[in-house]
């Protein structure tokens, strides 16, 4: 018996919004939040943490930073860099959540010209073809 294909949520998928404030709690989740938790109560490891977060972050906004311009997924990257930070710094959260936002917007606009130009190109080979002259 074979394993159904996990569902992919679009954007214009009715369930869309109501997935994202889905649960996110699992035995790994908690795990995590319990050793955060217990970082937190010693000053000094806490510091230390903090930097770390701080020093992977903005390195990996940086690699992103630089790999835009080439093909790949440069600004994926920063994104991650910035979601990296944002457990930390609630700027650095607000400015993921709003490129997320942007990318979002983006990727919906790219769809949509995407269909108006196989819309287009299927209305041009419907038509009548031109005669040719002799």
């Amino acid at each position: 018996m074979s394993t159904p294909e996990p569902r992919i949520l679009h954007p214009d998928d009715p369930g869309y919004a109501a997935a994202s404030g889905a649960p996110k709690a699992g035995p790994v989740r908690s795990t995590a939040s319990a050793a955060r938790e217990a970082i937190r109560r010693r000053p000094g490891l806490d510091r230390v943490y903090r930097t770390g977060v701080k020093v992977v972050g903005g390195t990996t906004v940086g690699l992103g930073v630089v790999l835009m311009p080439l093909p790949g997924p440069g600004s994926l990257i920063a994104l991650g860099g910035l979601a990296i930070l944002g457990t930390e710094s609630e700027k650095a959260k607000k400015l993921n959540q709003q490129g997320v936002a942007l990318a979002k917007r983006a990727a919906a606009a790219a769809k949509a010209r995407r269909q108006a130009r196989a819309a287009a190109r299927a209305q041009t080979h419907t038509a009548a073809p031109r005669p040719t002259s002799p």
